[in-house]
């Protein structure tokens, strides 16, 4: 399975962010490219730099955000997605 996102995030804040959002489970980087393993499943996520979204005075740093899953059940892969979404949530009010 594999997902992509436009997310508008930094990459220190990604990077920060990152292992909440997989679980806290070891994983290792190469070049913007993300590796780990969940039990027999591995994933992979890739981190590329778009162009930064300009609003006025304000810049948003953007990324492109690429998810595989290897030997993920349909459900065992929303179950990560969901995972990975809640760990870059942000809350306002």
């Amino acid at each position: 399975m594999a997902v992509t996102l436009d997310m508008s995030i930094s990459r220190e804040e990604f990077l920060r962010l990152l292992p909440a959002a997989v679980g806290l489970s070891p994983f290792a980087e190469a070049d913007g490219t993300f590796t780990g393993k969940d039990g027999p499943r591995c994933w992979t996520i890739r981190i590329l730099p778009l162009a930064d979204h300009r609003l006025g005075s304000v810049v948003l740093p953007c990324h492109r955000v690429e998810i595989h899953l290897d030997g993920y059940s349909n459900e065992a892969a929303e179950w990560f997605l969901a995972r990975f979404h809640r760990g870059f949530q942000r809350g306002g009010g």
